[in-house]
């Protein structure tokens, strides 16, 4: 009989590389997104409820706790954005424009529109 070789799992694989750590940290980027993403379902679930629910809601995310993941989040969906953005030369079809050009204009553009929905929202 033949026996496959199975090679040993040992611990925390992606310790062991640089690269593999910082693609676990995108990946753990992703449920801070998803736990931001329900925080603002449950806004516009108490949006639905009145306006003293809703105003109990904005002052929950007042809180000391809710700031500092409000801080995290955002360092980790600017770094997941940023390794989108390195991605995206990589998934284009040939485009004569250099890689660096690709992620500069995806930057620029992200950083417009941010600066445009500022505006609008002031």
């Amino acid at each position: 009989m033949i026996k496959t070789y199975r090679r040993p799992v040992t611990g925390a694989w992606w310790q062991h590389n640089p690269f593999y750590r910082w693609y676990m940290l995108r990946e753990l980027s992703c449920v801070f997104i998803t736990a931001y993403a329900l925080i603002l379902l449950v806004g516009l679930y108490r949006l639905t409820q009145g306006a003293q629910a809703f105003e109990g809601w904005t002052a929950a995310l007042g809180a000391p706790v809710a700031l500092a993941f409000h801080a995290v989040a955002l360092v980790l969906v600017i770094y997941h954005s940023w390794t989108w953005f390195k991605v995206m030369p990589k998934t284009l079809p040939f485009v004569p424009v250099p890689d660096r050009g690709i992620v500069a204009l995806g930057v620029s553009a992200t950083l417009i529109a941010s600066v445009v929905l500022w505006i609008l929202v002031l």
